[in-house]
């Protein structure tokens, strides 16, 4: 199992009807693939499969601001609930239990917050070449769903960009060879009319 903690950001969907509720919720994770980054006209994605969560250590996830500092709603405590589905992760906070929490929620109430992201560690993954993307399978424990205001630069994210990097030396040196074949038969082809 990787031990390297990766970080992933989703656009959260607030919904502004029961003011002062208190309750924020989003989803910290969805299953639609999304682009990691592009090296040499290659797009490379990330997808995280439905069944990912179903067996991942979610029992002491805490939510907080830009992955770092306070906490302002955690599972253990059940102001934090997290629910996979379908579509991704589903997190629900309820921050009115404490004033810094609530200050929090009126911050991400007046849109300074737009975008949630959580912090996790990749159980099982594997590489679809034809798509160029890498799958997570499972994912193997969460530590926290965080609102952020600027989303992390997915290239940025070494576990992602080594795991694929290496897959993509293998396509490269697969297309190096094909080229190398390609040649060879030119000169083949060339030798043989000169002969003839």
């Amino acid at each position: 199992m990787n031990q390297n903690r990766e970080y992933r950001t989703m656009v959260m969907n607030l919904p502004k009807s029961n003011e002062h509720d208190y309750v924020v919720e989003g989803y910290a994770s969805t299953t639609e693939p999304y682009a990691l980054f592009e090296d040499e006209g290659v797009t490379y994605y990330e997808r995280i499969e439905p069944t990912a969560f179903d067996n991942a250590d979610m029992s002491d996830v805490v939510f907080r601001l830009e992955h770092q500092g306070a906490v302002y709603a955690r599972t253990k405590s059940g102001d934090l609930s997290l629910r996979p589905d379908a579509h991704g992760l589903h997190s629900r906070a309820d921050l009115s239990r404490t004033q810094r929490s609530m200050d929090v929620w009126e911050e991400i109430n007046a849109g300074h917050y737009s975008e949630m992201s959580f912090a996790f560690v990749v159980g099982k993954e594997h590489y679809e070449r034809v798509s160029h993307t890498r799958v997570i399978d499972e994912i193997a424990k969460v530590y926290d769903v965080s609102p952020v205001a600027f989303p992390a630069n997915p290239t940025t994210n070494i576990q992602a960009r080594a795991f694929i990097d290496g897959e993509i030396e293998k396509e490269r040196a697969e297309r190096r060879e094909a080229e190398r074949r390609e040649q060879l038969k030119k000169r083949i082809k060339i030798l043989l009319e000169v002969q003839k």
